[in-house]
């Protein structure tokens, strides 16, 4: 791989680290990251002018450098990849940090390929495939057979708390801005400012995603409903808008993502353990969101969670 990078972007690396799919080098006080390319073909050039239009508003994202070509891809064996240079990848972002980036960058005309807010669509077609899954594959995996049901349930509960949204607000403008397809707890620079991590979608999005990931992450809950407390105090939700926040906190994406890599063989079934322990006080936690956020707009309840 070091002759690869040499070759097309003519650095001469010295010492090359692999951890988990990337390889990484340092190169004149910079991290470089050599990653492969996991999105669609036809968002590249909308992607490339969302790292623009942010570095132009002073927001330092990941780089995404050019080869020799002229071209940010670079096949390997079939294979696309990009080449990221990252200042101080482990620089830490919290929840006001993703309010005030998102507020850099909004989406006036939903035109973009990175537009994304349908999720209850986009939710109920992948459970029906992970339904599918499960009938077909998971013969020898005892940790998601028996705890797959319960998180399908869950899902479907925020599924029609979307629809159930949507139907009642059909006509509803509530600003799309930059947003991420997964946030991560700690939220390093490295992740939250890759380009290939961006699309356009509710600011509400990334909230809950990190709310859910410091949740799975800490030792208690109550950082975590701090942290939605200072949210709701600094923002002025609308009803729509506070819906849609609970009804991510809803799907269970934590319990999803392990289970897609458990399914592809990239992790064993007993890290979703960690997460099965915890359902009861996700529970409670989703209960004391619930009334938290009903101090500032009365969302729907969910009788079985909150009474």
């Amino acid at each position: 791989m070091k002759e690869t990078i040499m070759y097309y972007y003519n650095i001469d690396v010295d010492v090359l680290e692999e951890n988990d799919g990337k390889y990484h080098f340092k190169y004149q006080n910079r991290d470089y990251f050599f990653v492969f390319y996991n999105r669609n073909l036809e968002e590249l050039d909308d992607i490339i002018t969302c790292v623009f239009n942010m570095k132009v508003k002073g927001i330092l994202v990941n780089d995404i450098i050019m080869n020799i070509n002229g071209s940010f891809l670079t096949s390997i064996n079939g294979f696309n990849y990009i080449l990221m240079s990252v200042v101080n990848p482990k620089e830490e972002f919290d929840i006001f940090d993703i309010v005030n980036i998102a507020s850099k960058l909004h989406l006036n005309n939903k035109t973009s390929k990175l537009y994304r807010n349908n999720w209850g669509t986009l939710w109920m077609q992948k459970i029906d495939y992970f339904e599918y899954q499960i009938r077909e594959l998971a013969l020898n995996k005892p940790v998601v057979k028996d705890s797959f049901s319960y998180y399908i349930g869950l899902a479907e509960n925020a599924i029609s708390y979307v629809n159930n949204i949507n139907a009642r607000f059909p006509n509803v403008s509530s600003a799309v801005v930059l947003a991420h397809r997964r946030v991560f707890y700690p939220n390093y620079k490295l992740n939250f400012f890759n380009p290939l991590s961006f699309i356009f979608d509710l600011e509400v999005r990334d909230v809950a995603e990190y709310l859910k990931a410091m949740f799975f992450a800490i030792d208690t809950e109550y950082e975590v409903l701090e942290d939605l407390k200072s949210y709701l105090s600094i923002r002025s939700l609308s009803v729509y808008d506070a819906s849609m926040l609970y009804a991510r906190l809803l799907y269970p994406s934590y319990y999803f993502d392990i289970y897609e890599e458990v399914m592809n063989k990239e992790r064993d079934e007993e890290d979703l353990v960690r997460v099965i322990k915890k359902a009861d006080l996700y529970e409670y936690f989703l209960k004391k969101a619930y009334l938290e956020i009903t101090k500032y707009a009365m969302i729907e309840k969910i009788d079985w969670l909150i009474n």
